[in-house]
């Protein structure tokens, strides 16, 4: 079976119900039971459905990124009956002939059976960045990619028993992308844990120290009462549904964009564009829209060696050509049939290939292919006139090879450790031209805007580079030749601050780079569709992956452009601040409350109180102000910029606010004690309390206020009405009719409470505003 982007149906279950909250929830629900009180037991119908609601959709989500997932699987290329094919990797079998070529991944471990400079990434299984060479008899292992050359290779060991499927479950521990959000949950979640057991003691012993203490209690059978009240204030600590808005906000924004031919290798990446400060484009294939087409042949005013006409048609026939000498194919048809003595890959690193002709044919000598400024060298005969021509046709925005000669030949098949050969002299000079994509302007200009910088990487000349920059509305100032970057870490870091395009940059650069951005604390997405592009966008926090990228380049990316619209990713920020807003918007209603049930039930069990709320009351509270209003803010459309200190901000809206409402209902049960009003009153007035508070919470985090967001709260407060008027409702709740003065008084401090809830928020945000940790 393929290994799909998305977490198994066993993983979701489990997720979504096999917790430790769940754990105590399921129990609270069968003590309940067992003690007749299945009014109180509520909650547990209600925590069954968010679970449900949790599986059901990200099981949906799942089975629409597997199908995307299926149309972008890689194939393998294999040899059978003497014609090469292409099949779905779970077809390949023991003993099967791989036909690797550059920018293929390696689907099967395998040993080679011959190779033509074929050289291996290893990079994603033993964190080696450089290219391993492969000789004939070495074995080659699933997950690695091929930079250059080619090779066959056979079959040894597949599915389960490969390298890099017994390297999966560990790889994917530590693969999962950096979510804030998912993060500071995690934290909060884990505080909850820890403070939890504590206070449930507490809460217990006071509930029991209020039936008269723990013999009595246990004598006369009240303690049934007190383990009521006890469930109660535990099930109120409890944030529940929190996990479920997360999981859902993320799977339905995996889902919205799978819609966009957007594939989304893990749920949380949804989130992770959204807090990118740079973004580093390949010019090939993503500013451009990856097909080259030859130009032109241009005359160096010297004598040109015979022959170049057929060397141009082998380098565009060979099957590792790279895109560039692909196409000369059509310019230049192969008419030679004389085998090389030797050649030489093109690789991203060298920027040049070779092939060597023994001496007497048509051609002869050595042929170099390759960026001029990297074959042209000193030790070139006649190399600055050609230089400058090169300068001038890239200032254009035109790609420019050389093709050089030396008389001299090379050989043995596969060069090991190539180098340029000595004595080369320049025979013409072409030039390539590429296809701004009509979308990359705007879509560059989307992302200025928003205030995310741009970094412009490519392995071509960094005048060609700053050309397209130019075209694209990028200032280039005038392309940072890669050659020149600094080693020190520190010196690239600042560097990296104020260039912004970039020529001449091999594959291990790029990985440095976005180190380097990374070191001066920005979150860096990176875009590519080259092999040569893999490392970078396994280090980026966010790797997306044109459609016309490299299998290997795609298995380590986290998005994939599946129709290769590069418009697509304003979409893709929309939705992601959409979820980080939501999130943040439905985290501060929970963590509220999970406030003020912690304050007060730690309250209500120092001073031996019962606690004021029946769990059948609670769970009507906690669907008023918290359960159906959050789960339709979590998908409302929200375009607010994302900001980092997502958990420091939320807290401290959510902490005081679940102070405030603790305050308020501490306040009326003290009214209610000093008034005697009866355990029922007492109840129904805190509750009343409660909610209007709480719905005051709901009414600022929702705020900017539209039509449906009114339609929902106004709907709450109904929902509140028809819940405290309504002789049926009311009686199965065990709420009762307040005397005239108990229900002002109740009012009015639901009124103070919103008001102190209105200062708050009001403060909040003001404090947001002049806090630059926050702001920026």
């Amino acid at each position: 079976m393929p290994d799909f982007s998305s977490r198994s149906l066993w993983d979701i279950l489990r997720a979504n119900v096999l917790t430790l909250f769940n754990a105590i929830v399921a129990g609270s629900f069968v003590l309940l039971l067992l003690l007749g009180q299945w009014r109180d037991a509520l909650f547990g119908f209600a925590a069954i459905s968010n679970a449900l609601i949790g599986v059901v959709q990200e099981y949906q989500a799942k089975k629409s990124l597997d199908r995307l997932a299926v149309l972008n699987s890689p194939q393998a290329r294999v040899l059978r009956d003497g014609v090469v094919q292409d099949i779905d990797v779970e077809d390949v079998v023991q003993d099967d002939i791989l036909v690797l070529r550059a920018g293929d991944q390696v689907t099967a471990d395998a040993v080679v059976l011959d190779a033509d400079g074929l050289e291996i990434d290893e990079s994603l299984l033993t964190g080696e960045s450089n290219p391993v060479g492969k000789d004939a008899g070495a074995q080659v292992l699933s997950g690695s990619s091929v930079i250059s050359g080619q090779g066959r290779a056979t079959v040894t060991r597949v599915g389960a028993e490969s390298f890099a499927s017994r390297l999966t479950a560990e790889a994917k521990r530590f693969s999962l992308v950096h979510s804030e959000i998912r993060g500071g949950l995690n934290r909060v979640l884990r505080w909850v844990t820890l403070a939890l057991l504590p206070i449930m003691a507490i809460v217990i012993n006071g509930q029991m120290q209020n039936q008269g203490g723990w013999q009595q209690a246990i004598a006369t059978g009240s303690w049934q009462a007190g383990a009521v009240g006890a469930v109660a204030s535990i099930l109120a600590m409890i944030p529940l549904g929190l996990v479920l808005m997360t999981s859902v906000a993320f799977a339905v924004g995996a889902v919205r964009l799978a819609r966009q031919k957007v594939l989304i290798q893990e749920l949380a990446a949804v989130e992770g564009l959204a807090r990118v400060d740079v973004l580093c484009l390949d010019k090939t294939g993503t500013l451009t829209a990856g097909r080259i087409v030859f130009d032109a042949v241009h005359d160096i005013g010297t004598v040109t060696p015979a022959g170049w006409k057929q060397v141009l048609g082998w380098f565009g026939a060979d099957p590792n050509a790279n895109a560039t000498a692909r196409c000369l194919a059509e310019a230049f048809p192969q008419e030679s049939a004389d085998r090389p003595l030797s050649s030489v890959a093109f690789s991203s690193a060298r920027k040049w290939s070779s092939v060597s002709f023994s001496a007497g044919t048509s051609p002869a000598g050595t042929w170099v292919l390759g960026a001029p400024e990297i074959v042209l060298s000193p030790r070139t005969a006649g190399p600055n006139r050609v230089l400058d021509m090169a300068t001038v046709l890239a200032a254009t925005g035109l790609r420019t090879l050389v093709l050089a000669h030396t008389a001299a030949t090379i050989r043995g098949g596969r060069v090991d450790e190539p180098a340029l050969p000595s004595a080369l002299a320049p025979a013409v000079l072409l030039t390539f031209r590429e296809q701004v994509r009509p979308d990359a302007s705007r879509t560059l200009a989307f992302f200025r805007d928003q205030g995310v910088g741009l970094r412009i990487i490519s392995g071509d000349d960094p005048r060609t580079v700053a050309a397209v920059a130019r075209e694209v509305g990028v200032a280039p100032d005038g392309g940072f030749d890669a050659r020149q970057l600094p080693e020190d870490p520190e010196a690239m870091a600042e560097l990296m601050e104020h260039q912004t395009v970039f020529g001449r940059v091999t594959p291990a650069q790029k990985k440095d780079m976005v180190r380097a951005l990374q070191r001066r604390g920005h979150v860096v997405a990176m875009t590519g569709d080259g092999v040569n592009d893999a490392l970078a966008l396994k280090e980026a926090d966010i790797g997306i992956a044109m459609d016309s990228a490299a299998p290997a380049t795609k298995a380590v990316s986290r998005l994939v452009l599946l129709d290769g619209r590069f418009d697509r990713l304003p979409g893709v920020v929309a939705e992601g601040r959409r979820v980080i807003a939501n999130i943040e918007r439905v985290s501060m209603l929970f963590l509220a409350k999970t406030a003020y049930a912690v304050i007060l039930s730690e309250t209500f069990g120092a001073l031996l109180w019962a606690f004021p709320l029946l769990p059948r009351q609670l769970s009507a509270t906690d669907g008023i102000t918290i359960g159906i209003p959050a789960f339709f803010l979590a998908l409302m459309p929200n375009t607010r910029r994302y900001r980092p200190g997502f958990l420091k901000r939320s807290l401290s809206f959510a902490v005081p606010a679940g102070l405030i409402t603790a305050v308020t209902v501490l306040a009326i049960n003290t009214y209610s004690l000093l008034q005697a009003t009866g355990t029922a009153a007492a109840r129904t007035a805190s509750v009343l309390v409660l909610t209007l508070v709480a719905l005051w919470v709901l009414v600022v985090l929702s705020r900017p206020l539209n039509h449906w967001r009114m339609v929902i709260i106004g709907a709450m407060y109904a929902a509140l009405v028809l819940l405290l008027t309504i002789p049926p409702l009311r009686d199965f709740f065990d709420f009762t009719v307040l005397r005239q003065e108990h229900l002002i008084v109740s009012l009015l401090a639901g009124l103070l409470g919103a008001l102190a809830v209105e200062v708050l928020f009001r403060f909040h945000r003001r404090g947001l505003n002049a806090d630059p940790a926050l702001r920026h």
